[in-house]
């Protein structure tokens, strides 16, 4: 009963039918297709190098593999649920078609460093790909700069108007943020990008191998250099779902004011309707369900990252039957993080800024109360001073209902000799904006060279 498994040989009973459906991962790790055939031709071509098997066995598993990999991407592979897995699955097709030459593709390896292999290979093209869908989105933030080179906007702390910047700066701030999620991916893939296979169950082999010519087939620069560590590490796949999370994070950030913007209350943007949905009953709506919906997606990463975190957290050395739930939170972050770059690349390129609007609530909110402090300590005045004269000021406005602009020289003067007619000159928003010219400030002249070095940077 047990010939059909090919682990069966000391087995006597045949695997209970809901254990075996239970303990399968062919349904999801059969997207691992291309990277197992790619990994076990190194293998099989390694062999036949060593002289561990015959050549002509390696041009019989080769070819057969090939073959195999193409029925697989025609749809014609019939995937076995009894063969557990995407590795058995391959090995078995490739037996049946070969025979004994299908059956020495094995030697040397476990399914153990197999699967490490497979995974590594996977994530490091996903990774590529995830910093491809990151520059598209850096790319749409730059374009938005541009084009809205000079509006205005008020900046917030604590969403409430803090002091007016321009809405190019504002881009730019999450383009840094996302420069950095790049550079963790980029990070990542340097701890991924090494070859466990060789490394065995969990002993290594005993055959003589040459890890280090499949390695350079893989195209990997360098093998890991312990056996155990090799087939129990899962700590790549853990840091991207970490650097994933992080990057949902600022993708979270993001629509959350994109939402807020979009509000009849702010009307800072509009979002395309290529984006957003209506209502089933409210024929005004429109909502912004794309934001909303990555803004959910975000908790789906943290969930899948704290899902693996505790399926390691107490695993002895090496492998155990718990890893293979680590693929079903690996391959939902990288769907969830790609889908999310991709339609938040075309969303913020198309929508379009309400510079009116920006620019009334920029002005709005006694946003320009730190220039008359800043003013006041040019004049002489200790910043603390200053600060409280300011604060009195802001105090008479909003007993007589009134905003910073609108107070006469008269009126400035009751709370300081210092102020002269020159102040009005420092209170404007423009004059706000362009006066802080420090590195990574607001000011038009430091937003654009910040944009010029974004795209020096691509």
């Amino acid at each position: 009963m047990s010939k059909d498994k090919l682990w069966g040989g000391r087995f006597t009973q045949p695997t209970d039918k809901f254990v075996e459906e239970f303990t399968a991962s062919i349904n999801f790790d059969k997207r691992l297709y291309h990277q197992d055939i790619r990994g076990s031709i190194a293998h099989a071509t390694m062999l036949g190098k060593q002289g561990i098997i015959p050549i002509e066995d390696v041009e019989l598993i080769v070819k057969g593999l090939k073959e195999i990999l193409e029925q697989i991407e025609a749809g014609t592979f019939d995937f076995s649920v009894s063969l557990e897995d995407i590795h058995m699955n391959i090995e078995a097709r490739l037996s049946a078609k070969i025979g004994d030459a299908g059956k020495r593709l094995h030697t040397g390896r476990s399914r153990n460093d197999q699967v490490a292999l497979d995974i590594r290979l996977y994530l490091r093209d996903e990774l590529v790909e995830i910093s491809a869908y990151l520059d598209l989105l850096m790319d749409s933030l730059i374009y938005q700069a541009e084009e809205n080179l000079g509006v205005m906007m008020p900046g917030f702390t604590h969403l409430q108007t803090a002091q007016p910047i321009l809405f190019s700066h504002h881009m730019m701030a999450y383009h840094e943020m996302l420069k950095r999620d790049k550079g963790r991916m980029e990070d990542c893939l340097k701890r991924t990008n090494v070859l466990p296979l060789g490394a065995g169950a969990l002993a290594g082999t005993t055959f003589p191998i040459d890890r280090e010519h499949v390695a350079e087939l893989l195209d990997f620069p360098e093998v890991t250099r312990n056996s155990l560590d090799s087939v129990s590490d899962r700590d790549f796949a853990l840091e991207f779902c970490s650097a994933a999370s992080i990057l949902m994070m600022h993708l979270s950030r993001f629509s959350e004011e994109l939402i807020l913007w979009s509000t009849s209350e702010f009307k800072f943007v509009d979002l395309s309707d290529s984006f957003c949905t209506g209502s089933s009953i409210m024929p005004q709506k429109k909502n912004p369900d794309v934001p909303e919906l990555v803004r959910g997606k975000t908790g789906r990463v943290y969930g899948n990252l704290m899902a693996l975190l505790t399926v390691m957290k107490s695993l002895p050395l090496a492998y155990n039957k718990d890893m293979q739930e680590d693929k079903e939170p690996l391959f939902d972050t990288i769907d969830t993080v790609k889908g999310s770059l991709k339609v938040f690349a075309d969303m913020v390129r198309e929508m379009r800024i309400n510079p009116v609007r920006m620019g009334q609530a920029a002005g709005a909110g006694f946003s320009t109360a730190t220039d008359v402090a800043d003013y006041l300590v040019r004049k002489g005045l200790p910043f603390r001073d200053a600060h409280e004269v300011v604060g009195k000021a802001v105090r008479y406005c909003i007993e007589n209902e009134m905003d910073i602009p609108e107070l006469s020289l008269a009126e400035w003067q009751l709370f300081s000799g210092k102020i002269e007619d020159d102040i009005f000159a420092c209170i404007t928003l423009e004059a706000s904006v362009n006066a802080r010219k420090a590195t990574g400030g607001t000011a038009l002249e430091r937003v654009q060279a910040e944009i010029e070095r974004a795209k020096e940077g691509r």
